[in-house]
């Protein structure tokens, strides 16, 4: 039955985090209720096993959502089956947080502490606010020095969109460039080069894997199996390399908020905010589908609250 659930995954063209994430969910699930088959359980099942996850676990309200979309999944997309119980079950409040953001400084300090590659991708999410995967997944093909732009293909949500190409760092993408094509024109000589591509790309563009715009601007240092078709590739760098660094740099900076590399995103927005750009521009930056999620920055900035004068500051203490 997993291999069902991978599969009705392809066939709708989830990533293969998700995918990943809905196997795990789903086999957490039968294996807590001692492998029965879930035609053999209903809403009676998943609430409590929801309720788990929440008391006993204590996982955040996103990953008690998470299971319950892979479960919602499992009924409908693969069992076909869809019973009145699944409206019925209650998705968690998911907390509305101000998202932490670093200051002008502190971004700058956080750079100057890496190097490198690292210290490129880096001042490409705070450069161009994309998201961490956005940027590894960046093809070459992406990158248009002449019009200054990086275009960020398949984002959030399955949409396209522009965005700056920062002339700090034209001269490291050109590099990380020279240096991928290399890498490239090595595999090819091996008979590999072909790199992973959409399923329907790969049958209408059948060449388009070992062309060179397609290539990763930031590949992986090895080749690797894909766990998709079990094609030898090079993937592109794995996410947890730049997560390590940010972390061993914030502490080297002395930055004591809990700065990740989302952070840099979240800076990127606060900090064009702050110099009046508006908020309609930003939201199409990031690739926000609704205004609403950009304006969270707008509570970052606080503006009202800046201008304000604490009334402890007006009692004549010593």
């Amino acid at each position: 039955m997993l291999d069902q659930v991978r599969a009705r995954c392809r066939v709708r063209h989830l990533s293969i985090r998700t995918e990943r994430a809905y196997v795990g969910w789903i086999r957490r699930f039968i294996l807590a209720n001692a492998k029965r088959h879930p035609r053999e359980m209903d809403g009676a099942e998943v609430t409590a096993f929801l309720t788990v996850l929440a008391t006993r676990d204590r996982v955040a309200a996103g990953t008690q959502n998470q299971a319950l979309a892979a479960l919602l999944f499992l009924y409908r997309e693969v069992l076909g089956v869809d019973l009145p119980w699944m409206e019925a079950v209650v998705r968690a409040k998911r907390p509305r947080r101000v998202p932490v953001v670093l200051a002008v400084k502190e971004v700058e300090r956080l750079l100057r502490a890496m190097e490198g590659r690292p210290a490129l991708l880096a001042g490409l999410l705070y450069g161009t606010g994309m998201r961490l995967m956005e940027a590894l997944r960046l093809r070459i093909k992406d990158v248009d020095f002449l019009q200054r732009q990086i275009v960020v293909r398949d984002g959030k949500g399955g949409k396209d969109r522009h965005v700056p190409l920062p002339e700090r760092l034209t001269h490291g993408l050109r590099d990380e460039i020279a240096r991928a094509l290399h890498l490239h024109d090595a595999d090819l000589r091996l008979g590999h080069g072909a790199v992973w591509l959409p399923a329907a790309l790969t049958r209408k563009y059948p060449n388009a894997a070992r062309e060179r715009g397609w290539q990763y601007v930031f590949p992986a240092q090895r080749l690797s199996r894909d766990p998709r078709d079990g094609a030898v590739r090079r993937h592109h760098l794995d996410e947890s390399v730049l997560q390590r660094v940010v972390r061993t740099a914030r502490l080297r900076a002395g930055i004591l908020k809990p700065a990740s590399c989302h952070t840099l995103r979240h800076s990127f927005a606060t900090h064009l905010l702050e110099s009046g750009q508006d908020i309609r521009t930003i939201q199409a930056l990031l690739g926000h589908k609704d205004l609403s999620t950009t304006q969270i920055y707008t509570h970052v900035l606080n503006r009202g609250g800046l201008g304000v004068r604490s009334p402890l500051d007006r009692l004549p203490l010593a």
